[in-house]
């Protein structure tokens, strides 16, 4: 049976919507979403670093979790792990074609924190003083 590119657009949206919990593009919007994939990204961005380097520019970074994030990250393709035999073993992580791809989406979410946060706050802080100082309805 042929579709018209109508009909395949909605069989294509139908398979990958967001929405839906098993949706193959749903669970990479988890794995990409992540504060800490966000700062690794943004930390690899300025070329091929250690992970103790990464450690460095991501304070509050455990190991355990800048390891599982990178690979994570490594498996996904967005980023590459190179290991030289030394001693001690060298081990360098740099982004993929994939990984710089998504950089310029990662500097607009950036970007957009950076101008709103303080309003944010304002909004946070109106929010929290509202729910203390209301009476529950019952």
């Amino acid at each position: 049976m042929t579709l018209t590119a109508d009909q395949s657009r909605r069989v294509a949206q139908h398979h990958y919507n967001a929405s839906l919990e098993l949706c193959p593009a749903r669970q990479l919007l988890e794995a990409i979403s992540s504060k800490w994939v966000t700062l690794v990204m943004l930390a690899l961005e300025e070329g091929p670093q250690r992970h103790s380097e990464l450690r460095r520019h991501i304070p509050g970074a455990s190991q355990k979790m800048l390891t599982s994030t990178l690979r994570t990250l490594e498996r996904d393709g967005l980023i590459t792990r190179e290991v030289t035999a030394s001693v001690p073993v060298r081990t360098d992580y740099e982004l993929t074609g994939r990984g710089r791809s998504l950089l310029p989406i990662i500097f607009d979410l950036k970007e957009w924190a950076e101008e709103n946060m303080d309003a944010v706050a304002v909004s946070r802080q109106h929010h929290d003083h509202a729910m203390t100082t209301t009476v529950p309805v019952s």
